[in-house]
């Protein structure tokens, strides 16, 4: 098949009410708990691209208001009354003429307009694509550097023992990223539990701008003792580099930005800024897989690590990590957590042995969506 001949014919969009295994607790509220219905606004929304040949690509994402500020009811609209009319003009080969053209269309302001949106069709754009070309999108990228990928599991905001139980039954993983909510006695008491049962295993603590800088000083003095802490992740607002860049010369620990930097020309800003010792790496945030990769690019060339991460992702979303990290040198495992966190990814064919991930090697992103349940699932967030 050719690029000619594949022009998209049509996009279908379905919002899923994902339930979680476990409950998930951020600096920035809660993200999902077992038994409790799944608040709308936080849906997958998964996307579906069909070519003109039958071709078919599949993309996800999901929202997480408390995180950033796109909904499942704004990227499900954003994608079929904005998105949509560009995507049938075009062939899944076209990602970066659909992202030139989006960004007409959503002028971004700050920074990206509508990242998540823009994700959850690029993934299915290069899903499609690999299927039309026989490769797997590592390959559309340039290729994997490594074939398994080691996963760092999350530890929620939460009382010793809870997070101490979380931690034992995660003893496959290599690494532990600890969330941490802005309480120094509450979060001090939670990370030595977790280094008790981590021994020698790094912790990565992520506060999800939920730290001053004071604050954050103190905790990291009640945690001295604990040797195996590697980094802590934007501790303060996403809007404030400059207590980003303070902080750098306050605490003798790494700081990585998450929040702080959507896009390559954001962590390029806080690069002169010196605001950051690692930036975290997401799709979602970055509006896709070439977007990501922008962004680990102008890291590396600036002396910056590269942090691994996802948003509570289904298997469309985790797979399409693997995929991207496949070829990145990484600072600690990867910290994709929703194999670990919710209670079904909605694929087949992904491989996971004692929390090491193997990079698919199928065609597009290398697995087989039950395109039956999400259907039977799919919840309707459109308005007329």
């Amino acid at each position: 098949m050719t690029a000619g001949k594949s022009r998209i014919r049509s996009v279908e969009v379905f919002p899923v009410a994902v339930p979680f295994a476990r409950k998930f607790v951020l600096g920035s509220g809660a993200v999902g708990s077992p038994g409790q219905a799944v608040d709308q606004a936080t849906a997958v929304v998964f996307v579906k691209l069909t070519t003109e040949d039958g071709v078919v690509g599949w993309g996800e994402q999901r929202a997480l208001p408390s995180w950033s500020y796109e909904t499942a009811e704004t990227i499900a609209v954003v994608i079929k009354r904005h998105l949509e009319p560009i995507l049938l003009e075009l062939t899944p080969f076209d990602v970066e003429l659909f992202h030139v053209t989006a960004n007409k269309r959503l002028s971004p302001a700050v920074s990206n307009g509508f990242p998540f949106a823009r994700a959850a069709v690029d993934l299915a754009m290069h899903d499609a694509a690999g299927k039309l070309a026989g490769v797997p999108v590592h390959a559309l990228l340039g290729g994997k550097v490594y074939d398994e990928i080691p996963l760092c599991s999350a530890i929620g905001v939460g009382a010793p023992d809870v997070v101490r139980e979380q931690a034992q039954q995660s003893a496959d993983y290599s690494a532990y990223k600890v969330k941490i909510g802005g309480d120094p006695d509450a979060d001090a008491a939670a990370v030595e539990a977790v280094a008790e049962v981590a021994g020698a295993k790094p912790l990565w603590l992520d506060a999800n701008q939920s730290y001053r800088p004071t604050a954050l000083k103190h905790l990291l003095d009640r945690t001295r003792e604990v040797r195996t802490i590697r980094c802590v992740e934007q501790p303060v607002p996403s809007t404030d580099t400059l207590a980003m860049q303070r902080l750098r010369g306050l605490i003798d620990l790494p700081i990585a930005i998450d929040e702080g930097s959507f896009t390559a020309q954001d962590l390029a800003r806080a690069i002169q800024f010196q605001a950051a010792d690692l930036v975290v790496v997401k799709i979602c945030k970055s509006g896709g897989l070439r977007n990501a990769l922008k962004t680990a690019q102008v890291a590396l060339s600036s002396g910056l690590e590269i942090l691994a991460s996802g948003l509570t992702d289904c298997g469309l979303g985790f797979a399409a990590a693997l995929h991207l990290f496949s070829q990145l040198e990484l600072a600690l495992p990867a910290e994709l957590n929703g194999p670990e966190l919710l209670a079904d990814l909605y694929v087949d064919g992904l491989t996971i042995t004692k929390a090491v991930a193997t990079v698919p090697t199928a065609p597009g992103l290398g697995v087989q969506v039950d395109e039956e349940r999400i259907r039977a699932e799919s919840i309707n967030l459109l308005f007329s």
